[in-house]
């Protein structure tokens, strides 16, 4: 059982108590760090945003039901008050939490159903190379995400190669896709950018970042770009945890050489990630 499967399972089967980041991550035998990136690779949410989305989902199951204390309700879904229950109940379904019960109904409701994890993994994932990245310079356009939207992506790749021509300072032809910055809660940015000698120069409409020297393990994605996200989920939930390593607390990137065609995608890339024992 990967760490995703491992987590799917403590969240369903306490669904109704208390649950925290750290302690879902602890049962799955991993770092927060590692937890959060596993999840979203596996499942496409942030861990507490799933957790949060299946709780709203039941209380409206049972508001749809007839359950006429909403305060109960509330406070089953870890919510301390009517007030903030009705709020995030809004938030997630555009309804209140009255509607719903008064209309006696949740077919109109996007419910997060629970996840049935299969094996989504890889069964041919080639065994990595481990390099000490060199310090790196990456400027380009940034974008904040989370692990639903991360679909823009493409777009924003190809926003950015009618831009590639202004950056100043370009090093090489390589391009790199940043991932930096992620919260718990599965927010990240992705910086599509170049290598570039220094930040000096360069204008304000470009984002950028600095990679310090650090252990990664470097998988080649062979396939088309469109099968990045199986890859990652088997380097996440399979790889990893078989591997004795840990996640360090790093950049992971993507590494587009001059064999990538960004035009149809292929061509292949290397996809880096921070390790540690």
């Amino acid at each position: 059982m990967n760490p995703a499967e491992k987590a799917l399972w403590f969240i369903e089967s306490h669904l109704g108590r208390e649950l925290t980041l750290d302690e879902i991550a602890g049962i799955a035998g991993i770092s927060r760090f590692h937890m959060v990136r596993s999840f979203a690779a596996a499942t496409g949410l942030s861990v507490m945003r799933y957790v949060r989305a299946r709780r709203l989902s039941e209380a409206a199951r049972a508001l749809a039901g007839g359950a006429p204390d909403i305060l109960t309700l509330a406070l089953d879904a870890d919510y301390g008050s009517h007030e903030a229950f009705t709020r995030a109940f809004r938030d997630h379904f555009g309804v209140t939490p009255e509607a719903v019960r008064s209309l006696a109904r949740t077919d109109s409701l996007a419910l997060q159903e629970p996840i049935q994890m299969n094996s989504t993994c890889m069964d041919n994932l080639a065994a990595p190379r481990f390099e000490i990245s060199r310090p790196l310079l990456i400027a380009g356009i940034s974008e904040r995400y989370n692990h639903e939207n991360g679909a823009g992506i493409p777009n924003q790749w190809q926003r950015f190669h009618q831009r590639v021509a202004d950056v100043p300072g370009r090093v090489g032809k390589v391009a790199y896709g940043v991932c930096t910055n992620g919260d718990d809660a599965g927010n990240f940015d992705y910086i599509a950018g170049v290598e570039v000698s220094d930040f000096s120069d360069l204008p304000r409409e470009f984002a950028s970042v600095r990679i310090g020297e650090q252990r990664y393990a470097v998988f080649t994605h062979r396939d088309h770009v469109s099968t990045i996200r199986r890859t990652i989920n088997t380097i996440w939930n399979s790889w990893l945890p078989a591997s004795n390593l840990k996640a360090a607390d790093a950049p992971t990137f993507e590494r587009y050489d001059e064999k990538f065609d960004p035009l149809t995608g292929n061509g292949g890339f290397e996809i880096w990630v921070p390790v540690r024992t």
